[in-house]
């Protein structure tokens, strides 16, 4: 279905090739899952297979793809649509019209397709979808995985033979990723769709795939086989593969499942755990950040009800929910962004909202879900200069910061040109200039490998033990498992859960990390291996 003879990919100003000697083919009606760290290629390769690269991104692809027999240089986006259905990151920047039946219908309008034959695959595609209850509703009105499963459906109305997905469940809950990853499936098993698949989250995702491609990095070429095969040597693993390989486990197990069929040896090896993080520190009768009896309305659609939350210096605290729970404005309302309908909100003996901005940074930083937001100077030096500005801070404190967290970015490189962690890793350190007692991160590892996670861990435990309180808004239940002390779950904008992160986590199904649903009471896979480390052989 698709094939790769000798791609190559240049960008313009570059040092090295995005792709080179890729050589292979994947086969019909299968879900291919693409694997690698930041900066092998992923989105690159995805590009050329759908024609924005090099027609759209730009560079010089050298070798040849073909998608059903068509040759991506000689065909452009437009020319690939009946065959190549994307989808990105992001769909809502992918809609244009305003209603679910709208969208799902506009693709084959654009191409010209008969009245009747709209119709009747719109209908299909609605029950294939499960989105006939929400055929009129406003495509702004709908949750994060709803929005994912029109996209998806809005390009398989024109029937195409592929569909290329880019992080499609980044943004989304566990749920409603399990509701993208089913639809998926049911694509590939009933209608014979060849599915390309880039997902950092691999917890989520390799479970599904027929096969793996694995980027392995600079200089490597790609490589096409089995999951299990392939996760044995890849430079990025979920945990369920790290506990196998710590194990010994041989094939590698991918689910859940399969790993707790072979994990009662290794069960009776284990002690009982100890604590799980070190112990944060109790909150004080004045904590650095307070929410009482908060109510925060967007619109007429009541976002927060009755809010109460107390951040201590030195604890981070993960804020988990479903999309649309309320995090971001519960963020939102600590920075200032959404004055309080009822209810107080107190940040560094501030009241946000009526704060003025050049007092507010040097109490509380937020960096928002896509750190671009934040970011508007052409070079990584203008960036950090203005924020020594505006935070009157010396000059060179910025950089200072940002050269600790991250030592390799130059300072001519323009931000929009940084990867995902590095853009991550400026924000936050425009937002540390400032020194703010109160760090806010709204979805901090959309868009990180495990690489870059770890690494902001590393940082975020540092600022920590400096003294800051931290809260992280994250679908991410690896991240709050290996750092938050303590997790609040928000729901229909009222916190229903609140307490450490081992009895939350443990207690739901949805928010359990993967070593938990397998080894319950430890949560992360280097607990087990510190415990066997620590236990004499029996």
């Amino acid at each position: 279905m698709i094939t790769f003879e000798q791609v190559g990919v240049q960008y313009a100003d570059a040092p090295a090739p995005a792709l080179s000697g890729v050589e292979l083919t994947v086969p019909e009606g299968e879900l291919c899952l693409l694997v690698g760290p930041s900066g092998s290629g992923k989105s690159t390769l995805l590009g050329t297979v759908c024609g924005l690269v090099p027609h759209f991104t730009g560079g010089t692809l050298t070798g040849r793809v073909t998608v059903a027999g068509r040759d991506t240089r000689t065909h452009r986006p437009r020319d690939l649509a009946d065959v190549v259905g994307t989808v990105g990151q992001d769909p809502a920047a992918h809609f244009v019209t305003d209603t679910v039946e709208e969208e799902l219908a506009y693709g084959m309008e654009s191409m010209g397709l008969a009245p009747a034959v709209m119709r009747r695959r719109v209908e299909e595609t609605l029950d294939l979808l499960g989105l006939a209850e929400l055929r009129g509703r406003a495509l702004s009105s709908l949750s994060g995985g709803q929005r994912q499963r029109v996209a998806i459906g809005s390009v398989l109305t024109v029937h195409p033979k592929v569909l290329v997905l880019d992080e499609p469940t980044s943004a989304l809950d566990p749920g409603a990723a399990e509701e993208v990853l089913a639809v998926l499936q049911r694509l590939v098993h009933d209608l014979g769709t060849t599915v390309l698949l880039s997902e950092h989250r691999l917890e989520r995702v390799v479970q599904y795939a027929d096969q793996v491609l694995l980027l392995p990095g600079p200089g490597e070429p790609p490589v096409l086989g089995d999951p299990a095969a392939l996760m044995a040597r890849s430079p990025v693993r979920p945990p369920v593969v790290d506990l196998g390989l710590l194990a010994g486990w041989t094939p590698l197990p991918l689910t859940v499942r399969d790993a707790r069929r072979r994990a009662a040896p290794l069960r009776g090896q284990l002690p009982p755990p100890e604590p799980k993080l070190p112990p944060a520190p109790a909150v004080p009768a004045e904590p650095v950040a307070t929410a009482s009896r908060l109510v925060v309305s967007r619109g007429r659609v009541p976002a927060l009800r009755g809010v109460e939350l107390a951040l201590a210096p030195g604890q981070i605290t993960a804020l988990m929910g479903r999309n649309g729970a309320g995090k971001s404005t519960l963020l939102g309302a600590l920075v200032g962004l959404h004055a309080p309908d009822s209810g107080t909100v107190r940040v560094n003996g501030l009241v946000p909202h009526r704060s003025r901005p050049k007092d507010l940074i040097r109490s509380v930083g937020l960096v928002p879900q896509d750190p671009r937001d934040l970011l508007y100077a052409e070079t990584v030096a203008e960036e950090c200069a203005a924020a020594d500005r505006d935070a009157d801070a010396g000059p060179g404190t910025c950089r200072a910061l940002l050269a600790a967290l991250l030592p390799d970015v130059a300072d001519d490189r323009h931000p929009r040109d940084l990867s995902e962690g590095q853009r991550l890793t400026l924000a936050l350190a425009v937002v540390l200039t400032a020194r703010p007692p109160v760090l806010l991160l709204d979805e901090p590892t959309r868009g990180l490998d495990y690489a870059a996670k770890a690494r902001l861990v590393t940082v975020l435990r540092a600022l920590a033990a400096d003294g800051h309180a931290v809260l992280l808004a994250t679908h991410d239940v690896e991240l709050a498992a290996e750092l938050a002390h303590r997790t609040a779950v928000l729901a229909e904008g009222e916190i229903v859960a609140d307490g450490p992160t081992p009895e939350v986590v443990l207690a739901s199904p949805t928010f359990a990390p993967q070593t938990a649903k397998i080894l319950p009471p430890y949560l992360t896979v280097p607990e087990v291996a510190a415990a066997l480390a620590a236990e004499p052989p029996r």
